[in-house]
């Protein structure tokens, strides 16, 4: 016999998976919206002819071991010699909670081996996740300001370097359909900036 009380879990069960398949879908469409508007080639062409102080820099994200999850490999270089980058990393994105999202954040153990590997983002399939290294308390924390638009940055001094004299760096980054701008500086013990754009962020325009 079935009772009153286990036809109400029943309910209750039932009622609680369409919630959850509600919210789950909810909350992949914008991941997904985050994870499409990331993906892409960008340079800061237009920002360095306008601003003597910043760079032509040519930007590469796109997405690699597409079944475990939402990576990018990412790959930043001064436009002219885009065969010497100097920086090479992947990106996991991910939900943190019901308003934001994170950008974890890996350099490669052996990242000479991928230059130009954007290209064709399969050959990842062979690197193991033991060729990769977290940098911890780097990892960017967005939020959605609207569609295709979002805004997010770094703890205020969680992200440890020793880059040209640094004690750690932050990084700022708004993303939107066309553009993401990137705000990447170091700064020493004291709080001083020692390496990174003065002004303001490098603006990335997107080129496909």
């Amino acid at each position: 016999m079935v009772t009153l009380a286990a036809v109400l879990l029943i309910i209750s069960s039932s009622c609680k998976r369409q919630s959850d398949n509600k919210t789950t879908d909810s909350e992949d469409k914008e991941l997904q919206e985050l994870f499409a508007l990331m993906q892409g080639s960008f340079n800061s062409e237009l920002q360095s002819k306008t601003d003597s102080s910043y760079f032509n820099i040519s930007l590469h994200m796109y997405p690699i071991w597409e079944e475990k999850g939402h990576f990018l490999y990412v790959e930043q270089a001064v436009n002219s010699t885009q065969d010497q980058p100097y920086r090479q990393r992947i990106y996991e994105v991910k939900r943190q909670s019901d308003s934001t999202f994170s950008s974890a954040i890996y350099t490669i153990v052996q990242d000479s081996l991928w230059i130009g590997k954007w290209k064709t983002p399969e050959a990842f399939d062979s690197l193991s996740t033991e060729g990769v290294s977290l940098k911890s308390g780097c990892e960017v924390i967005l939020k959605r300001k609207g569609p295709n638009h979002f805004v997010g940055k770094t703890g205020d001094t969680t992200c440890i370097s020793n880059l040209r004299g640094a004690s750690f760096a932050t990084s700022e980054v708004e993303i939107l359909s066309n553009k993401i701008i990137s705000w990447d500086r170091g700064f020493d013990s004291n709080g001083n900036q020692v390496w990174g754009a003065k002004g303001g962020g490098y603006i990335f325009n997107k080129l496909n």
